[in-house]
């Protein structure tokens, strides 16, 4: 079977609006009323779901409203609160110290700037990606599990292509005002529709110009 061409800049900026039609106005599922707060949730967002963060956080920030209360916190008190949480002892620990930093250098607030983002603990580029865009409005493009799958369908990149990759394309095809939104789209669109198993390609408005798509309508 030949390989499937990969998707244009204009066809890219055409499916993501077909996806704002879908879902208009995707938002992070994260619960968070601060800058502080959505770090920390996106820390303990890594490897298990956001709904299960939402259970934990809201009694982890009553306990610890601020950095410098974390900062200064028990260990063993903070796992307590995120035990329902998968690797709740490496999470505890890098909320911890990435609390402890806040406190120390930047008065307590999260910084604005993405290296500096990224040297916290248990903070690469994707959770630097979140905090910028859903906190701060600064254009990022977050790429997750689902946008991966998404991109490699249609496909947007090869199969082998990296996770940075997959990011360069996308923010090289969309106007930066349209990233947020535009990986908030995809991440939704792949819990909702574009499925790791049986993905619902009778609803997409991609299918046709999609390679599982055309394969999945022909099966009927």
């Amino acid at each position: 079977m030949a390989m499937a061409h990969l998707w244009s800049d204009t066809r890219m900026r055409w499916g993501m609006h077909q996806l704002f039609q879908l879902i208009p106005d995707a938002q992070g599922s994260l619960h968070a009323d601060s800058p502080y707060q959505l770090l920390i949730a996106v820390i303990l967002s890594a490897q298990t779901t956001d709904a299960a963060v939402n259970l934990a956080t809201p009694a982890l920030f009553r306990a610890y409203p601020t950095p410098a209360a974390l900062a200064a916190a028990p260990i063993s008190d903070i796992e307590q609160f995120i035990r329902t949480i998968g690797l709740f002892h490496t999470k505890a620990r890098h909320i911890q110290e990435t609390a402890a930093i806040l406190t120390a250098q930047y008065a307590g607030e999260v910084p604005q700037d993405r290296a500096a983002l990224e040297k916290l603990p248990g903070v690469g580029r994707k959770t630097a990606s979140v905090v910028l865009g859903d906190a701060f409005g600064v254009p990022s493009f977050a790429v997750d599990t689902h946008v991966t799958r998404i991109s490699k369908r249609l496909p947007i990149v090869p199969a082998k292509a990296s996770v940075r990759q997959i990011e360069d394309r996308w923010t090289a095809a969309l106007p930066p005002a349209e990233w947020v939104q535009g990986h908030h789209t995809l991440i939704l669109f792949g819990r909702q529709y574009c499925t790791a198993r049986a993905p619902r390609c009778g609803e997409c408005p991609l299918a046709a110009y999609c390679a599982t798509g055309q394969v999945n309508l022909k099966k009927g």
